[in-house]
């Protein structure tokens, strides 16, 4: 049997703070240095703040993959399903070639796993194949 796998992130990463002080810096500089409307530019402010609470709130988000169960979470959601009941696993590559998972399970429900729970998607092909469960890529999706 093969072991458990785990994966988790955070909300908070060098890189989104990286890109918050390159955005904030630019915004001043240009508000000082080219004498940009302040209010332009705290209009454009306005719209780093989903990144800003991102940062401050820290959320959590993870999948564990173990001999009988495939649990995730992601900030207040969560959710769980049997092995057992899973029929497959559909990986569909989207235009913006980001990997969305669904679980297609045995009564045909589908469950569609958050984005932000999934793993990089050839290791996590690999694992659910080592656990015996069947995936199927598709290609360029829209849906």
């Amino acid at each position: 049997m093969a072991d458990a796998f785990v994966f988790s992130r955070t909300g908070r990463t060098p890189g989104t703070l990286a890109i918050l002080i390159v955005i904030y810096a630019v915004l001043i500089g240009a508000v000082i240095l080219v004498d940009a409307a302040w209010w332009l530019m705290a209009g454009l402010a306005v719209l780093t703040l989903p990144a800003l609470w991102d940062l401050w709130r820290d959320p959590s988000a993870g999948l564990r993959l173990d001999h009988d169960r495939l649990d995730w979470h992601s900030g207040r959601r969560s959710g769980s399903v049997a092995l057992s009941r899973i029929d497959h696993m559909r990986f569909d590559t989207r235009l913006d070639f980001s990997v969305r998972v669904t679980a297609i399970l045995k009564s045909d429900k589908r469950i569609r796993l958050p984005y932000e729970v999934v793993p990089p998607h050839k290791d996590f092909e690999k694992t659910l194949s080592s656990h015996g469960i069947t995936v199927e890529r598709h290609h360029f999706t829209i849906f």
